[in-house]
């Protein structure tokens, strides 16, 4: 890393210490080396505050984003979280550290970022991580009930079949509502049903097949 790139890291830990009330949540992403997790000509920009293309019409996203949903789930550090879109990893990663003593199933619709990022998550020594390829139905029912769902492409609406695969008491977290706009929704599952709140305006690939955007999945394949 050189001079420049270090200087924006800095900065952009500065930034989000500032702007992320749960400093637990900040330090754990200073443990990640982002610039793994980008293509190698985007490494010089890893750490400016924007979502990055990794290619496959899919991108990670924009460090500030990572920590505000990260931080929504509310973890403690011994739960079992479900992703929805693992992309480069990067977010797996940082949930791989927020829960030394829990675990995260992450699901990708692409089986060429599938491999990738699994293959890199095992380099890094993410043992915690399972990168799993999606299968016909949303999420992976065969491994719930989780505690936390976090998903990192947009819906036009909250996915029922992820509250079904969510424990009484869990929380998800996704960006819901129009292609060219959502909110990132939190979602708490109670005994009668569903407590939602918003965060805030975002905007995220779409999630395609079950409960997402028309268009065809192996589009992506």
């Amino acid at each position: 890393m050189d001079k420049d790139q270090r200087k924006a890291r800095r900065d952009l830990f500065s930034r989000l210490y500032e702007d992320i009330p749960t400093h637990s949540v900040v330090r754990a992403m200073e443990k990640v080396p982002r610039e793994l997790f980008v293509p190698h000509d985007k490494r010089r920009v890893a750490y400016a505050d924007v979502a990055l293309s990794i290619g496959q019409g899919q991108t990670i996203s924009q460090p500030y984003m990572v920590a505000m949903m990260t931080e929504a789930l509310g973890l403690r550090g011994d739960e079992t979280v479900l992703e929805i879109g693992t992309g480069s990893g990067y977010q797996a990663a940082v949930l791989s550290t927020v829960l030394p003593k829990g675990r995260v199933v992450s699901i990708e619709l692409v089986p060429s970022l599938a491999e990738r990022s699994r293959d890199l998550l095992r380099s890094l020594g993410y043992e915690n991580v399972d990168v799993e390829l999606a299968g016909l139905t949303l999420g992976c029912p065969e491994r719930g009930p989780f505690d936390a769902i976090v998903v990192t492409a947009a819906a036009p609406r909250i996915p029922q079949t992820l509250v079904a695969q969510l424990k009484v008491g869990g929380r998800l977290v996704a960006p819901v509502g129009k292609l060219e706009q959502q909110d990132l929704v939190v979602a708490d599952r109670t005994g009668e049903g569903l407590s939602v709140r918003m965060l805030g305006a975002c905007r995220f690939v779409p999630l395609l097949g079950p409960e997402g955007f028309a268009g065809n999945p192996s589009d992506r394949r």
